[in-house]
C-alpha cells in the first residue's frame, strides 16, 4: 500500500493570478518554491512590478496584518498590490538597490552592528577603562546632570535629589561627532559695500521684500546702511544671533542670526538632498576640515587612549576589514568568546562577500549602489532561516566578471538551505545559474508588461525573445581603434588606496577604466579628473521625485512648452503646471484622491472632477497644435518628438530635449509618467539625458549600464560612439565586457582590492589587453582573462 503524500507538501508553488500593477497586462505565473528564479527582460518591462511591487508588497502587507492594530499604527501603511490572487507566499526578505542612508554620522559599522560589537569588546577590555559601551560611540555626547528626582510610591511622593551625575558618552565636543569642522566664509554671504535692502544678502532664500525685510529691521538692524559700515554689535546680531523672539507688526516672530540659520538648515542636510541652487552656495561659502582635535575619529581623546594590544578602537575601524578580521582572530580572551565569535563571522562576511576592502568607518552614503546591497546581504549570510523567499535586485551591480561568481555561488548557498530565490537580472553569467527564467516583454513600458517566455535556460538560448537572442550576445574588438586627440595628466593621485598613481587618460576617443570592485577605479576619476574645468560627471546617486514630478519636469522640458502654451492663448504659463494655477481644485493637481483609515492601507482612486487629467476643465480648453496640456503630457517621447518638430507646435527647447530622451532609448515613456513609476534603469537614462545636456568636453559615466538589458547596452554603445564623434572625450568607469570590447583605450586598476590594489596595471588598446589574457601568466590581470573569455 503506498502512503498519501501529506497535502502540506503539495504547497510548492508560488502562484500569480491576474497582476497588474504598473505596465503588467493581466499577468499570471507560477513559480517554484526552494528554487532559484531569475527575471529577465528589457528596462521598463515589468520585472520589478511583477517581483517588488506585487509578490514582495503582498506578502509584507500580509506579515503586517498579523500584529495589533496598536503596532499597526506605528508602521508603514502598504497598499495591496493590483492582482486578483496569489497563493502560497512565504516571507520575503527584500535586498534592494536603494542606497543606504546618506546621513553623515552614518558608517559602514554602524550600519552593521559592527561598531556596537566593538564597544562592548572596549567596555570589558580597554585599558585604561573609560565607561560602558556607550562611552566609545561618536553619536552618543557625554552629558552631566544634577537636580531632583521624584517618583509616585504608595499614593505619596518621595523625593530624592540627585548630585552632578555623568552619563558618559564618546562624542568629540569640537566636532560632534562628525570627523570634520565646517567654517563658513562671511565674504560669501553678503556684499558689504550694499546695504539690506538694496540686497546685500547673497544667501539663497534671503530677500527683504517679505517677512525678511521686516524681521531684520525689528532686531533694529539698519536696512539703508552699507554693511561695511555696521557697528561690531549690529554684526554681531546680523551674523550670530540667537534665537531672539521678537514682535513685528503685532505678530510674534522668532530671528535667527544668519550663520545659526545655515547651520541649521543647510549643513544639517545631505548635500545630495539639497536643491541644484542651495548646493552651490554651501560649496562655495562653506569649507570643511578634518577636526583638529579628534583628528577625524569623531571620538574623545579618553576614547582614543583606551586600548587593547596597542590598539585603539578607532585604529581598527580605519583598518581594512580584511585585516581587521585577522586582528580579531588572534585575540584570545575567553571571558569575551561569545562576541569575539559573532564578530569574527560577521567581518569574515563582508571578506566572503566582496567587501573585504572597506573599513568600518567609511560614511555609509559614499557606499556604490552594488557595495550598499551587498552590505544588506551580510545579515542573511549566517541565517538559519529557511522556506523564506529572498528577493534580490541586481545583486551584480558594481560587480567585476571575476566578483560575480562568488555572488552567484551565495545566491545558490540561500537556495539550497530550503529558500526561494527571486532575482531580477540582467547578466548572463547569472542568469545561467537559474533553476527557473521568466522573461517579461517583449518591450518596454506599454509595449511591455506580459510574460514572453518561461522555462529553463536552456530553453531560453534557443527562444525568440530578446533575451534570448541576446543571451549569445559577444561585442566583437573593433577592427581599428580611434587616434587620441591628446592628454588628461593625473600626476600622485594618492586619493583612498590609490598608490601615488601616475596616468595619462587620451582625450578625444572612449576611455574605459575598469577593475574589480574596490581597486580605485571611481577613487582615481572621482578624486583626481572630476572637478576639472568642462568635465561634466554623471555619478550614480538616484535621481529624487515624488509623484508629481515626471519626465517634462525633470529635464526643464516643461517649462519651454507652458511659455508656447500661455504665447498661443494669450494666458498666464503658470495655468499650465498641474502643481501651480491650472490644477484641478478637487484632487490638487495629483489627479486621484487619497483616502486614509488609520491602520489599514490607504485608498487612491482616480479624481472624478479631473478624471485623472490634473487640470482644470478651463485650463484644457486652450490648445497648441490641436492638441491641450494634458493631451501632450500623455504622449509618448517619439510622438512627442515628432509633434514639436514642426507646424504651430514647433518648440526647438523641448525638442532638443525629446531627441536625446529618445537617443537613450526613452522613447516609449510618456512626458507625464510619475518618477515614482520609473524603473531603475529607467531612471539613470533619464539622468544620463538630463546632464549630456550641461556644456563640456568631458563626460565621465559611473557604471552607465546599471540596470540595462543585453538589447539596451548595443544601444546605449551606439551614444557613446555619437558622443565621441561629434568631438567629445569620454570616459566610462565599467565592469560590462561590451564595453571594455568597444572602447578606443582601457586603463585596469588593481591588482586586486583595497590595499591590494591602487596601481594601473594595464593601460593600452583593448585588443593587447585580450593578448595579454588570453596568454595567462603574470602579466595577465584578472580583466585580461575575463575579457579575453568573453570576446571568444
Amino acid at each position: 500500500m503506498t502512503r498519501e503524500t501529506p497535502v502540506a507538501d503539495s504547497h510548492d508553488l508560488i502562484r500569480v493570478e491576474g497582476a497588474r500593477e504598473n505596465n503588467l497586462k493581466d499577468v499570471s505565473v507560477d513559480l517554484p518554491k526552494r528554487r532559484l528564479t531569475v527575471f529577465t527582460g528589457v528596462s521598463g518591462s515589468g520585472k520589478s512590478s511583477l517581483v517588488f511591487g506585487t509578490i514582495a508588497a503582498e506578502s509584507q502587507r500580509m506579515i503586517n496584518e498579523t500584529y495589533s492594530a496598536f503596532v499597526q499604527g506605528f508602521m508603514p501603511s502598504l497598499p495591496r498590490p493590483e492582482v486578483d490572487h496569489l497563493e502560497g507566499l512565504t516571507t520575503a526578505i527584500i535586498v534592494d538597490q536603494e542606497r543606504m542612508g546618506a546621513n553623515p554620522r552614518s558608517t559602514v559599522g554602524t550600519a552593521t552592528d559592527a561598531n556596537a560589537m566593538l564597544r562592548i569588546l572596549y567596555s570589558r577590555l580597554g585599558k585604561p577603562y573609560v565607561g560602558p559601551p556607550t562611552a566609545y560611540s561618536f553619536n552618543v555626547p557625554t552629558m552631566k546632570a544634577s537636580g531632583v528626582a521624584q517618583r509616585d510610591k504608595g499614593g505619596r511622593t518621595e523625593k530624592t535629589v540627585v548630585k552632578d551625575v555623568v552619563y558618559l558618552g564618546g562624542m568629540c565636543p569640537r566636532c560632534e561627532g562628525m570627523g570634520n569642522v565646517s567654517d563658513i566664509d562671511r565674504t560669501a554671504l553678503y556684499d558689504e559695500t550694499k546695504s539690506l535692502s538694496e540686497g546685500a544678502l547673497t544667501v539663497p532664500g534671503y530677500s527683504m521684500d517679505g517677512w525678511y525685510g521686516r524681521l531684520f529691521a525689528g532686531m533694529g538692524l539698519p536696512m539703508d546702511k552699507p554693511i561695511a559700515k555696521f557697528t561690531a554689535k549690529q554684526l554681531d546680531t546680523m551674523l550670530y544671533s540667537p534665537p531672539t523672539k521678537i514682535k513685528v507688526e503685532g505678530v510674534n516672530l522668532t530671528f535667527n542670526g544668519i550663520i545659526p540659520q545655515i547651520q541649521k538648515s543647510m549643513l544639517s542636510k545631505d548635500p545630495e538632498a539639497m536643491q541644484p541652487h542651495i548646493r552651490r552656495f554651501v560649496e562655495r561659502a562653506v569649507t570643511f576640515q578634518r577636526c583638529p582635535e579628534c583628528d577625524g575619529t569623531r571620538l574623545t581623546a579618553d576614547v582614543l587612549k583606551s586600548r587593547i594590544n596597542g590598539k585603539s578602537i578607532a585604529d581598527l575601524c580605519t583598518m581594512q576589514i580584511s585585516d581587521l578580521a585577522t586582528w580579531v582572530r588572534d585575540l584570545k580572551e575567553p571571558s569575551v568568546a561569545p562576541l569575539l565569535k559573532g564578530l569574527q563571522h560577521l567581518l569574515d562576511s563582508f571578506t566572503e562577500i566582496g567587501l573585504g576592502y572597506l573599513s568600518l568607518d567609511r560614511p555609509a552614503g559614499t557606499l556604490s549602489g552594488g557595495e550598499a546591497q551587498r552590505t544588506k546581504m551580510i545579515r542573511h549570510l549566517g541565517s538559519s532561516l529557511t522556506d523564506v523567499t529572498y528577493v534580490f535586485d541586481e545583486p551584480t551591480i558594481g560587480l567585476h566578471p571575476h566578483d560575480i561568481a562568488r555572488m552567484n555561488d551565495l545566491l545558490i548557498r540561500l537556495r539550497d538551505k530550503g529558500n526561494t530565490v527571486l532575482v531580477v537580472e540582467h547578466k548572463p553569467e547569472t542568469i545561467a545559474i537559474a533553476d527557473h527564467v521568466v522573461d517579461l516583454g517583449p518591450g518596454a513600458g506599454s509595449g511591455g508588461g506580459q510574460i514572453v517566455f518561461e522555462g529553463s535556460v536552456e530553453e531560453l538560448r534557443s527562444a525568440t525573445t530578446l533575451t534570448g537572442q541576446h543571451l549569445h550576445y559577444r561585442a566583437s574588438l573593433k577592427d581599428e581603434v580611434r587616434p587620441a586627440k591628446g592628454t588628461l595628466e593625473v600626476r600622485g593621485a594618492s586619493t583612498h588606496n590609490l598608490r601615488d598613481v601616475d596616468v595619462d587618460i587620451p582625450l578625444g576617443v572612449l576611455v574605459a577604466v575598469t577593475g574589480v570592485a574596490g581597486s580605485g577605479k571611481s577613487s582615481l576619476i572621482h578624486g583626481s579628473v572630476a572637478g576639472r574645468d568642462g568635465v561634466v560627471v554623471i555619478d550614480q546617486a538616484a535621481i529624487k521625485g515624488s509623484r508629481r514630478s515626471n519626465p517634462a519636469t525633470y529635464t526643464g522640458m516643461l517649462e519651454p512648452i507652458r511659455k508656447a502654451f500661455a504665447k498661443a492663448n494669450g494666458v498666464k504659463p503658470a495655468l499650465f503646471s498641474s502643481n501651480s494655477e491650472g490644477a484641478c481644485q478637487t484632487c490638487n493637481g495629483a489627479g486621484v484622491i487619497f483616502t486614509e483609515l488609520g491602520v489599514m492601507a490607504t485608498v487612491e482612486s482616480p479624481c472624478e472632477v479631473c478624471e485623472g487629467r490634473r487640470f482644470q476643465a478651463a485650463v484644457l480648453e486652450y490648445e497648441l497644435g490641436g492638441k491641450n496640456i494634458a493631451d501632450v503630457l500623455a504622449l509618448s517621447m517619439e510622438e512627442a518628438e515628432q509633434f514639436f518638430s514642426e507646424g504651430e507646435a514647433k518648440i526647438p527647447a523641448a525638442h532638443t530635449i525629446l531627441d536625446r530622451l529618445v537617443d537613450v532609448g526613452l522613447g516609449y515613456l510618456t512626458l507625464g509618467q510619475p518618477l515614482t513609476t520609473l524603473s531603475g534603469g529607467e531612471r539613470q537614462r533619464l539622468k544620463l539625458a538630463t546632464q549630456m545636456a550641461e556644456k563640456g568636453d568631458v563626460y565621465v559615466l559611473d557604471e552607465p549600464t546599471t540596470g540595462l538589458h543585453l538589447a539596451d547596452v548595443e544601444n546605449l554603445l551606439g551614444l557613446l560612439d555619437r558622443l565621441v564623434d561629434s568631438g567629445k572625450s569620454v570616459i566610462v568607469i565599467e565592469h560590462h565586457q561590451a564595453v571594455m570590447a568597444h572602447a578606443d583605450w582601457i586603463i585596469d586598476l588593481g591588482p586586486g582590492a583595497g590595499h591590494d590594489g591602487g596601481k594601473v596595471v594595464f593601460e593600452g588598446k583593448p585588443a593587447d589587453l585580450v593578448a595579454q589574457g588570453s596568454k595567462g601568466g603574470k602579466s595577465a590581470t584578472l580583466t585580461g582573462t575575463h575579457l579575453a573569455a568573453y570576446v571568444d
